[in-house]
Parts: C-alpha cells; sequence; structure tokens
C-alpha cells in the first residue's frame, strides 16, 4: 500500500556559521538565502566573500526580490566552480517565530521539488532564531512531501541533501521526527478509502507501534460488541469491512502516572449514511479520518521523541456506508456508557463514534482528554478553513492547548460551551440526539454532544474539519492533507 510506503527522508548536515559558501559552489546544486533587508548583515556577506555580497547587494538594489514577506526570486550566483541557482527568500521579524520558521523552510524546499537541484544549502542569514531550527527541519520535511501518491509519471524529484547553516544536530534530531510524523499523518489521510478502512488503519498503527516501540490494542467488531461499543458498531454496520478501535500505550513516565488520553475520530470514509451527501460534499471524505491519523502521527512522535510522561490514543474507526441494515433516523443506540442517543440525522456520525470511544478513553483513568475531529461544517462556516475550533470544560486544559498552539504557529479559537446549547440537544425519547434544533452553533452543540461522554475528566475537543485538508496548495504547502495539530500537540506533551 501506498501509505505504508517508506516517508521522504532528507539528510541534513549542520555547516559552521564560518563557512565560506564558495567552497561549497562545486558539490551542490542550489542556494537557499534569506534576506532580511537590503543591507546584507555581517554573517552573511562574510560566508559569501566580498564577490558575491557585491553582486547580492546589486541584485537587492535592483528590487529583484519585493520587500513582501515570503516573496521569493532566482537568481544566479557566480562563483569560482561556475554560476549557482539561488533562491532569495524574504525574511521579516516573524521569521523569528516558530510557525513562520516552519513554514518559511516548508516553502523554501517546495520551490525545488520537480527540479534536478538535489543538494542544498539553506543559509537564513540571521533572521531565524537558532532555538526554532527543529521547526526549520521539520517544516523542510512537509514541504517537500505532497497528495501526488499514485501518479503514475514519476516526476516528483525532491532535494535529498541540504546543509544548514545554524542548528545543531539535537535540533536535525527532533525536527526529523516531527517531520516524518506530520507527513505520516497526511500519508494516511491522502489515501484514499480503497486502501485505508478501518481494518487497514489498524494494521496501519500495528506496524507504526512494532516500529516505534509502542503497546497496541486493536478491538475487532467481536470484541466490540463485548465491550458494549454500540455506537460504533452502528455506525459501520452497513460497510463491507468492518469497525475497529485501536489503543495506543507510551508508557514513558513512572508507573501509576495518569495519562493524557487523545482520541481521533476515525471515519474512513463518510458516505452521509442513508443521510446521503451530494456527490460534491462526498468527494474528499477520505479525509473524514483525519483525527485518528493525527493521533497516530502524535503518537508515533512521542514515542520516538521519548517523551517522560505517560500517554494513551484512542482512534475509532468505522465506515459510514449505505444497505439494508445501515443505522436509520429515528434510531435509538444505547452507548458504552449507557446513554442512549437518538438519530436524527446518519451524516452526524462522527460524534456517534467518539460517544464509545471517549467513554473506553474514561477507562484508562487519564488525567485529561483531547480529541480531534473534522466533525461539522458549521465550524468552517464560523471560523473559515485556517482555524482549528475548540471547546470544553475545562479552562486550564484548553489554555494549556492554545498556548501550545500559539508557540507553533497554528491557528485555533476557543468557541462558548454555555449551558444554553445543553437543552438544544435533549432528545424526547432519549437521554440526548445527535444533532441539534436546527442549524444554528452547530460546532458548539456537537461538542456539548460529546461533553456528555467525558464525566469530570478535563476535555478539549478539537474540530479540525477546516484545516486538516485542504482544497487547493499553498507556496508552502500541497493541497490535500495538512498534518494540522501534530506539531501542536506534541508541543503541549513535552511541556507536561
Amino acid at each position: 500500500m501506498v501509505a505504508s510506503a517508506p516517508l521522504v527522508n532528507l539528510h541534513w548536515e549542520v555547516l559552521p556559521p564560518d563557512q565560506n559558501l564558495m567552497t561549497l559552489a562545486e558539490t551542490v546544486d542550489a542556494l537557499i538565502l534569506g534576506i532580511a533587508s537590503d543591507t546584507l548583515p555581517p554573517e552573511l556577506r562574510q560566508r559569501l566573500g566580498d564577490e558575491a555580497a557585491v553582486w547580492l547587494t546589486e541584485c537587492l538594489d535592483r528590487e529583484i526580490l519585493a520587500a513582501a514577506h515570503r516573496s521569493r526570486a532566482y537568481a544566479t550566483l557566480p562563483t569560482p566552480a561556475g554560476p549557482l541557482p539561488t533562491l532569495l527568500v524574504r525574511v521579516d521579524v516573524k521569521g523569528r517565530e516558530r510557525g513562520e520558521a516552519f513554514e518559511l523552510a516548508s516553502l523554501a524546499l517546495r520551490e525545488f521539488v520537480g527540479t534536478s537541484h538535489r543538494k542544498l544549502v539553506l543559509d537564513w542569514g540571521g533572521t531565524i532564531a537558532d532555538e526554532h531550527f527543529d521547526a526549520v527541519v521539520a517544516g523542510g520535511y512537509a514541504g517537500v512531501d505532497g497528495q501526488g501518491l499514485y501518479r503514475s509519471e514519476d516526476d516528483s524529484k525532491l532535494p535529498s541533501n541540504v546543509h544548514l547553516i545554524g542548528g545543531n544536530q539535537a535540533a536535525i534530531d527532533r525536527g526529523t521526527i516531527v517531520g516524518q510524523c506530520i507527513n505520516h499523518t497526511r500519508r494516511l489521510v491522502n489515501a484514499p478509502a480503497s486502501e485505508i478502512n478501518p481494518v487497514t488503519f489498524a494494521q496501519q498503527a500495528e506496524e507504526t507501534a512494532r516500529q516505534s516501540g509502542l503497546e497496541i490494542e486493536v478491538w475487532d467488531e467481536r470484541r466490540l460488541e463485548q465491550e458494549g461499543c454500540r455506537a460504533i458498531l452502528a455506525v459501520g454496520r452497513a460497510s463491507a469491512t468492518p469497525p475497529r478501535l485501536v489503543i495506543l500505550r507510551h508508557s514513558g513516565g513512572p508507573a501509576g502516572q495518569a495519562p493524557i488520553a487523545i482520541v481521533g475520530k476515525g471515519v474512513t470514509f463518510d458516505s452521509g449514511g442513508l443521510s446521503l451527501k451530494p456527490s460534491d460534499a462526498m468527494m474528499d471524505m477520505k479525509c473524514d479520518m483525519a483525527g485518528a491519523a493525527t493521533v497516530v502521527g502524535v503518537m508515533r512522535a512521542v514515542a520516538e521523541l521519548k517523551l517522560p510522561r505517560n500517554v494513551v490514543g484512542l482512534c475509532g474507526l468505522a465506515e459510514n456506508m449505505i444497505a439494508g441494515d445501515a443505522y436509520r433516523l429515528g434510531d435509538v443506540i444505547e452507548t458504552r456508557s449507557g446513554k442512549t442517543i437518538e438519530i436524527h440525522n446518519t451524516d452526524a456520525e462522527g460524534r456517534v463514534v467518539l460517544a464509545d470511544t471517549l467513554d473506553v478513553a474514561l477507562q484508562q483513568q487519564p488525567q485529561s482528554i483531547i480529541d480531534l475531529a473534522t466533525l461539522t461544517g458549521a465550524c468552517l462556516v464560523a471560523l473559515g478553513v485556517e482555524t482549528v475550533g475548540m471547546m470544553g470544560n475545562d479552562q486550564t486544559w484548553i489554555d494549556q492547548i492554545l498556548s501550545a498552539a500559539k508557540q507553533e504557529g497554528e491557528w485555533a479559537w476557543q468557541l462558548p460551551m454555555f449551558e444554553l446549547f445543553d437543552e438544544k440537544i435533549k432528545s424526547k425519547v432519549a437521554d440526548i440526539k445527535n444533532v441539534g434544533n436546527g442549524r444554528w452553533g452547530g460546532a458548539i452543540t456537537a461538542a456539548k454532544f460529546l461533553e456528555a461522554f467525558v464525566g469530570d475528566v478535563p476535555w478539549c475537543h478539537l474540530d479540525i474539519a477546516g484545516p486538516a485538508f485542504a482544497d487547493s496548495a499553498l507556496p508552502h504547502r500541497d493541497a490535500g492533507a495538512t498534518g494540522v495539530m501534530v506539531r501542536t500537540l506534541i508541543r503541549l506533551l513535552q511541556e507536561q
């Protein structure tokens, strides 16, 4: 399967800050320079040498590079070994932030995808702070990987070696793990539902656990029935591929330490069920398991970074299809927790799957819970396609996640969880119904539904429906899966 094929690997090498760039001209294919202003800093001037520094200053004087942040221009640097292709990237003060460092590196290396330039020198000219070079490395990995997994012609010529001015081996090691785990998540999401279904997703998770040293438990349909996971089973009942529940454990902390639980929605394809989606809305529904894919990527990183705390990741996996035994509108489902759900819309299936998955998470006696789900179109209406919606029952926990997201440069915004929304999911025939009253506040009523299954444990829900999957490319990333919140959750867990 393409989803299990080896990820792109880059060879990074740290060069000393007094490295003469001209001496590399014979052994590299291209040079990337970060430019903060039209006056070259002394360190960059020294590395270039006098003649090259004068040439670059003349290029900037001719305004071949626009003054706007992230603008790019190609030039040909004259060297004793011959002309050297050079990419100039404009960086402003934002480049000193982690999120900007990640995206700038992604943008720069992405410029060379599909070219013959495989060996690169990357010199930010002092525009990026030393403590963010792990983000540079992670961004480089994200930039060179894309969604074109099944093209018959191999046009994916990629950089293979990057000589880096700045940073250290520790930054390379951490950045490589984070970057690879982002791409692992993206690879799972970008694979079609014909390849990634509940069974094959669980198999992929088993392979990841074996390679990374995670403990894993997979519940098949028989175990799900024994455990009373009737909600997961109901959603997956009409599919030819039975549901699964995956539990990944990292025991990096002391024995008896309450774990942090990360829960992911894993609907590997969502037709809408009997509340059938229109064709256009169904096209990208392979991405409806992005929450579960994020859990796998984060848990792999937690293990490979050897974080000194206990973490458990849970993926509720089902395929929402149509058949004679599909779950129906008006059905009442008794969940694993004993709470009953009246089904008003079979296309609001993700929260139904999460109802059982969150109850299994509670069984792990966690310190706190995070769930990630491509849950509602209402969140896109409220916050757009780039921002994660955050809701929860504990402000301290929410603030910690918001802080981690801000540090990593990922966009997130908290929505209210007022008690008045509780009334909107009450059912006349069961404990709750799986949609609110009408279309208003749909992201919040979905979160209120989930809140009914987390008890008193500090919990935060991340609605990633907007930023998890992009319809179009940006200069720093391809279209398709983005791996959103992988960096944020790794940062959060490191700081716990």
